[in-house]
């Protein structure tokens, strides 16, 4: 017990978290999370805890999946890492060939690097230094849509929208053109924009289908397909951020593939490894590759790159992952579960205080009513802590993004805990 006490004190003593106001979390008992089984967390104290939002949305199967942790101790005893600088690696090989071919038609090489933001900001810079390569110096414009969030490194911040996030940083990053529209209003304002700019526009940064970190705001069907049909018209690059969508969240492997679109860019992370690693891909087409291909005296090669690019650990991991999701046809059994979420869902309209549920997949966003200062979705997922379950909102959207291995039964017990604790909130207010 004197050692939980220590790391308590020690973690307010030494730890700077993420995303949180420090001077609320020193006024908390911190929650210190020391092992996982399943969808299941255990504290220090020996709580448990379903892990309603994957540990922020990158567990696929369950914690302690034994053929992730099998296939890590496997490559541990072989290598644990080996720079992809001027060398390969057996597992980040047969890992690209297997992205390759899973992925939308027409990706052919795949960059690796180690998180969301980076994967996005590879993409940029790779779509913006293809113009310049190409002889189009003047196509140096990134747009991107409103609310829009793709990390937090400065690349992907200036294509950011969201100003509780980025608006501090603004004079440190680099100008873009945000869509203001939403929908297919958006779409449209895309039209008008390119028809009159393209010559000076590089590509077109989406998150496809589903607007994660803005509140899991749902894209209309079409849209990204008239998207893709508009930057093909017009000759501007495709960058799609499936960092949130990817990997069976929406249902489908990619969220593209609910619509048919290839797209230039396809940037992956999060759930790639199954949640146990670090790792990301920016996947891109043999046009763009070629458009790399010169004499090094031309100083047109892609000075990019990551120490720990293509770990083969993380590397090792993903492909038990994708083995998993074949194997298990992880895919094939997720439809139900969605489908009975979707009805599960409905009772929330029974609350006066829910102004909207949104779902895609086993990505849900769960909105409230009241002003954000209230803080009222951060005061549902503290209290639903007391009934085992662990979430995390986005002002006051409440997210459920749970594993793809979730139960049925599971997600009853995930539903009913948020509806409790939305209702008792607001009961105190």
């Amino acid at each position: 017990m004197q050692k939980h006490h220590l790391l308590k004190q020690w973690d307010k003593q030494y730890l700077w978290h993420p995303f949180t106001q420090m001077k609320d979390w020193a006024k908390q008992e911190p929650l210190v999370i020391d092992s996982a089984d399943g969808i299941y967390l255990k504290d220090i104290d020996g709580n448990v805890y379903m892990d309603g939002v994957s540990s922020l949305w990158v567990n696929v199967h369950g914690h302690r999946h034994p053929k992730i942790d099998a296939a890590i101790k496997k490559q541990i005893d072989k290598i644990s890492h080996s720079t992809l600088l001027g060398l390969a690696n057996t597992p980040s090989v047969e890992l690209a060939k297997r992205l390759v071919e899973m992925a939308p038609q027409g990706l052919s090489k795949v960059f690796y690097s180690d998180n969301g933001s980076t994967a996005v900001e590879i993409a940029i810079k790779m779509a913006y230094q293809y113009w310049q390569n190409t002889g189009h110096p003047k196509k140096t414009n990134i747009v991107h849509l409103s609310n829009s969030y793709h990390g937090d490194t400065l690349g992907s911040v200036s294509v950011g929208g969201i100003d509780l996030f980025h608006k501090v940083y603004r004079k440190l990053i680099f100008k873009t053109i945000a869509l203001k529209a939403h929908g297919w209003l958006a779409v449209e304002e895309l039209e008008q924009l390119l028809k009159k700019h393209s010559d000076k526009i590089a590509a077109l940064v989406v998150e496809p289908l589903v607007q994660g970190a803005a509140g899991m705001l749902m894209w209309p069907h079409g849209a990204l397909k008239k998207m893709r049909a508009l930057t093909k018209k017009y000759h501007v690059l495709l960058i799609v951020d499936e960092v949130a969508t990817g990997f069976g969240r929406t249902g489908k492997m990619f969220a593209c593939e609910h619509e048919g679109v290839s797209p230039d860019f396809l940037c992956l992370a999060k759930g790639i490894t199954g949640g146990y690693l670090p790792l990301a891909v920016t996947l891109t087409t043999k046009r763009i590759f070629d458009g790399f291909l010169f004499d090094y005296k031309e100083y047109k090669t892609f000075f990019h790159g990551h120490t720990y690019t293509g770990n083969p650990l993380a590397c090792a991991a993903a492909l038990a992952n994708l083995n998993i999701f074949q194997k298990e046809r992880t895919l094939e059994k997720l439809a139900p579960k969605i489908n009975y979420l979707a009805k599960k869902l409905k009772m929330f309209y029974n609350l006066i205080s829910v102004a909207e549920v949104r779902q895609r997949g086993l990505m849900v966003g769960i909105e409230l009513k009241g002003l954000p200062e209230h803080r009222l979705g951060a005061k549902v997922c503290e209290h639903i802590r007391q009934y085992g379950v662990i979430l995390r909102p986005l002002g006051n959207v409440v997210v459920l993004m749970p594993p793809l291995s979730i139960s049925t039964k599971e997600i009853d017990f995930l539903v009913q805990a948020t509806y409790r604790s939305i209702e008792e909130i607001y009961e105190k207010q």
